[in-house]
């Protein structure tokens, strides 16, 4: 596997998708979770989205039930939740592990190409997120704490490469 797009993922809906078809866009790929303290972040990850969207950029979301169990509904509550409280409109993923034995491919990807603080590859919470650039390279990661807001420049300078 070469880039993110060599993956393909389970929608929230059911539905396997490649996730070549989102080949030569910037995308922002984040676990997510219904109950965490970064919940809010949906909010900043939707305004970019839509900001974006139009120039060649997505956000992905995967929720993960792995941190503290903070996504513990099924597929179709937590797109309910996402809908309700934030107006997500951005591609949902089926829950997903992002870390162990049973970690998603793509994010065993994710994580062997952009290490974590001190050069670790495990995902330590809920909505850390990777910047990909429209080659399917990952080009940055970032932690928890980092608003979507904050990545603004970043997903700029990615459109514009």
């Amino acid at each position: 596997m070469t880039s993110v797009y060599d993956f393909s993922a389970k929608t929230i809906d059911g539905k396997t998708r490649t996730l070549a078809d989102f080949k030569g866009k910037v995308l922002l790929v984040v676990n997510t979770a219904s109950q965490c303290g970064f919940t809010p972040q949906y909010k900043g990850l939707e305004a970019l989205h839509k900001k974006f969207s139009a120039s060649g950029f997505a956000v992905l979301g995967f929720p993960s039930n792995q941190f503290g169990e903070q996504e513990p509904g099924a597929d179709t509550e937590i797109a309910e939740f996402c809908e309700m409280n934030f107006g997500v409109t951005f591609p949902m993923f089926s829950k997903i592990d992002v870390n162990g034995a049973n970690a998603h491919p793509l994010y065993k990807y994710l994580t062997s190409e952009k290490k974590g603080l001190l050069g670790s590859e495990a995902v330590k919470w809920n909505f850390t997120k990777f910047l990909v650039g429209k080659d399917g390279a990952v080009l940055e990661r970032y932690a928890p704490t980092t608003k979507p807001e904050d990545i603004s420049r970043d997903v700029e300078r990615a459109l514009a490469a």
